[in-house]
């Protein structure tokens, strides 16, 4: 592991100051012999200022570590994305203080709705990211950090209340995950107003989608060219599995999506994990993504912590970048190092996706990574009286500034 903080500082002080009195040696020199010394004058200057960013990069990154381990007291809410995605956090944070039989499950199940209704960024909720077809389906799901049951809906069609559907099939079922129209069934079953997802900004989006040729879109090794053309597709004949892997290794990062994942600690340390989207723009009828997959685009242990994931879901799910950041907790990683991991993970077989992962221990010690975007996530716990939000610059740029403070953890 890298020197304390204040050791490192320290080193790095001690070198500016030694450069400092060279530069001022040289400068007296120079004074009665111009034109003399000035290019070890201008070396030594060059590596003052290198040391001296190195060590603002250093300070930053120390505020950084204390920022995202700072312990912010409960109930703590903490979700993807600022913006209008604090909208929920406030939702969820508000309903926890203002009554303490307001579960966490309740907390989730709030704030996520909240951006439901709002139409979050439009990537949340009804009216958002048309399929092929032109209609909107949403996925959900939530999950108990104490006795690890999760419900969770994919391709629901009609009904507004993703999240709401999802903490039924948690409720009212023995069951983990239902999809498509008889997802829709037991919600109408359980309550929950069939209405159309389609709004007039949605079928636009689609309307405009296909007069650009369908572009871009989800398929792969069919004809007509999918990169030309709407369809309908069949099937390439004749075609390889060498041409099928190359295939594949050009799709990594081609579209993404957002997500509201959350994260709620209540005040008495008992945890839940929610997430709802409506999946990826333009994706193909019948598409599920990473959303309701417990373990990627959400996950919590009420003995660990919890995590929330937004991205390029058809890879994301292949990897569990939650599961995986939750055990990096059990581990011993810090939010932090833990959330960094995972992402690490993923940009090892698909260096070009976009990812952003919050995570969160039992304690409301937080940290946060991601890939190909600057991602954003929002935190409220304790006695704050505001949504605070954090910026997280993509994990490749992160991690070669805190290389250059020396400051890299083992662990990535």
């Amino acid at each position: 592991m890298s020197e304390p903080f204040n050791e490192q500082l320290n080193h790095k002080l001690v070198k500016m100051r030694s450069l400092a009195d060279q530069i001022a040696q040289l400068a007296d020199v120079m004074t009665f012999h111009p034109g003399q010394h000035a290019e070890a004058f201008n070396e030594i200057v060059a590596q003052f200022l290198e040391e001296a960013g190195s060590c603002m990069v250093l300070v930053r990154h120390h505020k950084e570590v204390a920022h995202y381990n700072m312990v912010m007291g409960f109930p703590f809410v903490i979700n993807t994305w600022g913006g209008a995605f604090t909208a929920a956090t406030d939702a969820a944070y508000l309903a926890l203080i203002a009554d303490r039989n307001t579960s966490a499950l309740d907390g989730v199940e709030i704030g996520c709705a909240t951006c439901e209704k709002n139409q979050c960024d439009t990537t949340v909720g009804y009216g958002g990211s048309p399929d092929e077809s032109c209609e909107t389906t949403l996925d959900a799901m939530i999950m108990d950090g104490t006795s690890m049951k999760t419900g969770a809906v994919a391709g629901l069609r009609r009904i507004k209340d993703a999240i709401g559907v999802a903490r039924a099939v948690l409720e009212y079922t023995r069951h983990s995950l239902l999809v498509g129209d008889l997802a829709t069934n037991f919600a109408i079953e359980n309550g929950f107003k069939e209405q159309d997802l389609t709004t007039d900004a949605s079928k636009e989006k689609c309307e405009a989608w296909k007069r650009a040729n369908c572009q871009s879109n989800y398929r792969l090794n069919v004809v007509p060219d999918p990169t030309i053309s709407c369809g309908p597709y069949t099937p390439l004949p004749g075609i390889d599995q060498q041409m099928l892997v190359r295939s594949v290794m050009e799709d990594q990062g081609a579209v993404s999506h957002d997500t509201i994942s959350m994260v709620v600690i209540h005040e008495s340390g008992i945890m839940a994990a929610g997430t709802s989207t409506n999946g990826a723009s333009h994706k193909v009828p019948g598409r599920v993504g990473d959303g309701p997959i417990v373990g990627s685009g959400s996950y919590v242990d009420g003995d660990v912590g919890g995590c929330g994931a937004t991205g390029d879901g058809d890879i994301m799910m292949r990897f569990l970048p939650c599961y995986q950041a939750v055990e990096n907790l059990r581990q011993g990683m810090s939010p932090q190092d833990a959330a960094e991991d995972a992402v690490a993970r993923m940009l090892r077989k698909y260096p070009n996706m976009s990812s952003g992962i919050v995570v969160a221990n039992t304690k409301g010690e937080h940290g946060g990574a991601g890939s190909g975007w600057t991602f954003t996530y929002s935190f409220r716990g304790g006695d704050m009286e505001a949504t605070e939000v954090v910026s997280v610059p993509p994990l490749p740029r992160r991690l070669e500034e805190r290389k250059n403070s020396n400051d890299v953890p083992d662990e990535i």
